[in-house]
């Protein structure tokens, strides 16, 4: 046999070995799982399938209601089993405003998954280039950073390659929200001194990715109007299937509408019983028209 052969050969072997080893854990029950994880012995076992035919309630439900599981535990079942990305808890104190994976069947979660299949389903038409979508809002304290995020989060749990953007260069919160460095970001790649590994991955997230803000510059509003924030915008929509861009809040300035322009696509955020009419018309009017599709409007309540 050559060595052609040979390795291929062994990729196949390989192969095969992976898709069982995928194969077996979609096959483990949530019980099976969470015995492992707890070192339930038979007999605890056996009081948990007790409960469970008596009480005709789910596995998880019954060792939990027994005192020999925690929530916590199902969860982590749960996860496993239909390969779903959950928070740990360490990433769950030092990141407490990404619901989508802390919580990932809360209210707020499947807000946010409501709001995906939205852009999912208006943001690519068939044939139709890919383009970045900017969330926007018209005041500090909308939930422009946290609706971002989880965006991301969401869109990641898809499948696909998903990039967030920091494109707040007054104030950015990005790389608080994912613990990851802010040494260089955004800000250093427009100024022409970009560093390596600047887009960064999510830990705990496959197909999550971040570019931070970076640092603080004196002129942001000039920074987004030079044609390199464009130019990167499209180059970063080819490498991804999907790239969201936070932004500051419009009351600081017009960064918002031209990282708008520059995106495509955008989608305004409001908060309940916090923003006034005005300030909402004036802000979709200010990005409406020309090339920007407004997708729509998200009504913050958390």
């Amino acid at each position: 046999m050559s060595d052609y052969q040979s390795e291929d050969a062994a990729n196949v072997s390989a192969e095969q070995s992976k898709q069982a080893g995928t194969q077996s854990l979609k096959d483990r029950s949530i019980g099976d799982i969470i015995r492992d994880a707890r070192s339930l012995s038979a007999e605890e076992v056996e009081k948990v399938l007790a409960y469970q035919r008596e009480k005709g309630v789910r596995f998880g439900e019954a060792a939990v209601a027994l005192g020999l599981a925690s929530e916590d535990d199902v969860l982590n079942a749960l996860a496993q089993q239909f390969h779903y990305p959950l928070a740990n808890a360490e990433r769950r104190v030092s990141s407490p405003e990404l619901v989508t994976l802390n919580q990932p069947f809360s209210v707020q979660a499947e807000a946010i998954r409501a709001a995906r299949s939205q852009v999912t389903m208006r943001l690519h038409g068939a044939g139709e280039a890919r383009t970045a979508l900017a969330v926007i809002s018209p005041e500090h304290g909308d939930g422009k950073t946290y609706f971002a995020a989880n965006l991301a989060v969401s869109l990641a749990q898809l499948g696909g390659r998903t990039l967030l953007v920091d494109a707040d260069l007054r104030s950015p919160r990005q790389h608080e929200v994912f613990c990851v460095s802010n040494t260089a970001g955004l800000s250093n790649i427009l100024s022409g001194r970009s560093e390596a590994q600047v887009i960064q991955t999510v830990e705990g997230v496959p197909g999550l990715f971040v570019l931070p803000g970076g640092s603080i510059p004196p002129n942001p509003l000039e920074m987004i109007e030079r044609p390199a924030f464009g130019l990167l915008m499209r180059e970063l929509c080819n490498k991804f299937d999907h790239v969201i861009v936070d932004t500051a809040a419009a009351c600081v300035g017009a960064d918002a509408s031209m990282v708008a322009s520059k995106c495509g696509a955008v989608i305004v955020l409001a908060r309940k019983n916090s923003n006034k009419y005005d300030a909402l018309q004036e802000l979709v009017a200010s990005v409406a028209g020309g090339s920007v599709r407004v997708l729509g409007a998200v009504l913050n309540d958390y």
